[in-house]
């Protein structure tokens, strides 16, 4: 696996998943775990200081998986919205821990069920709450 990236999040997310990270329904979850160390290392800034290239929650990304040249676009949620069909991919889901706060360009190796191993490349942010300017 190569070295984590570089990650920048806002304080909001922050603080918000903080608290979903110690809610119940994620106590015991591998992945809230890694999503702790994930907040721990980031680059904390105010929402109006986010880059708009950074995926943030409730972003729109669009990412490829290196390994199979796959292309995915999604949503970057909360779990209570996740939702299959629309794209809406849980932030506690593997994938979407993996790519919070990530920027255009930047990869990441991620663990995936079954063993394999992902590097997802952000290829776009169409959408993200910080540029659009929506309040906290």
């Amino acid at each position: 696996m190569s070295a984590a990236p570089r990650l920048v999040m806002s304080e909001r997310d922050a603080r918000r998943l903080e608290a979903l990270i110690a809610s119940p329904a994620a106590q015991g979850l591998a992945t809230a775990r890694q999503l702790e160390e994930e907040i721990a290392r980031a680059d904390i800034r105010a929402p109006a200081d986010i880059p708009p290239d950074v995926v943030t929650m409730s972003s729109d990304v669009v990412c490829v998986d290196e390994s199979t040249g796959t292309e995915h676009t999604l949503r970057l949620v909360y779990p209570d919205a996740a939702n299959a069909a629309e794209h809406h991919v849980s932030v506690l889901a593997p994938v979407g821990a993996a790519l919070l706060g990530l920027a255009v360009g930047q990869s990441i190796d991620w663990p995936m069920p079954g063993g394999r191993v992902a590097r997802l490349r952000v290829v776009r942010v169409p959408y993200q709450p910080e540029a659009a300017g929506l309040p906290e």
